[in-house]
């Protein structure tokens, strides 16, 4: 299994889910996320599966930068997921919107993910209203960037059953989830199932207007200054600017107007 150097001595470990921080590193106790507590979000809400679907630690990072994060508002977070199956469905998170935050001037804030290791689909649209507006289902590797803009409601999946993914992120240290308009249609406008081969095929969820899913590969995202496949731990260090748009994404406003991921 490829794994990426993520820049950082924090390392996923199985049975259970976990992550272990090496001596320069500061970390939390994991948050799990139980099969139950995203049911809701599920094509099948009474499928099984593994029953820790995936791990979380918030607010992780080398201790030289902590001070300096929280003064910068910047959280950055780690995710583990479990390998298997959720029914026909892959293991995924559920999907939910950033709330806004004050410190932002109100925005919705967004969030740049990168790929450790496994294979995800970053799913994401528009909006969570019955018209869910562009819809995008962005494929990514070890070492892939993938931008979320503000105000968009999101899943990270699982891309590979036979695989725990694992991933790092960016996002706004007063970070929050509203899940409600999206439990409200019982999930997002596309549901991703498994077929027999492993790959993935994508069904629409009939409580929102049909929209046309792309499917992609991520962006370059050079118009954030950000280079693709290197880490993105690693690029702050060397820029501790480079992602002050996360709790401050007005400074990218003109970025988000033609956004794709």
């Amino acid at each position: 299994m490829e794994h990426f150097n993520s820049g950082l001595n924090i390392f996923p470990k199985t049975n259970p889910l976990n992550f272990e921080y090496g001596d320069d590193c500061f970390g939390p106790k994991v948050e799990n996320r139980k099969l139950n507590d995203i049911r809701k979000s599920l094509m099948d809400s009474n499928c099984d599966g593994p029953e820790t679907v995936y791990s979380i630690a918030m607010d992780v990072g080398k201790k030289i930068h902590k001070e300096q994060l929280k003064k910068q508002h910047l959280l950055f977070g780690v995710v583990t997921y479990a390998s298997g199956k959720l029914g026909n469905e892959p293991v995924r998170s559920q999907g939910h919107i950033h709330k806004k935050s004050v410190y932002g001037q109100n925005w919705s804030t967004p969030e740049v993910y990168q790929i450790w290791s496994g294979k995800a689909v970053i799913y994401m649209q528009e909006y969570a209203d019955d018209n869910p507006g562009k819809c995008y289902a962005i494929f990514a590797q070890p070492g892939d960037i993938v931008i979320v803009p503000p105000s968009w409601a999101h899943a990270t999946i699982s891309a590979d059953s036979s695989t725990p993914l694992t991933f790092g992120a960016w996002c706004d240290l007063d970070y929050g989830f509203q899940y409600e308009k999206v439990r409200a249609h019982k999930g997002l406008a596309w549901f991703p199932l498994i077929e027999e081969d492993g790959e993935l095929t994508w069904i629409q969820n009939n409580l929102y207007e049909y929209k046309n899913l792309v499917i992609k590969k991520p962006s370059s995202y050079k118009d954030f200054g950000i280079q693709q496949r290197v880490s993105i731990y690693e690029q702050y260090e060397n820029n501790p600017k480079l992602f002050e748009f996360v709790p401050k994404p007005f400074l990218k406003k003109e970025l988000w107007e033609a956004f794709i991921p």
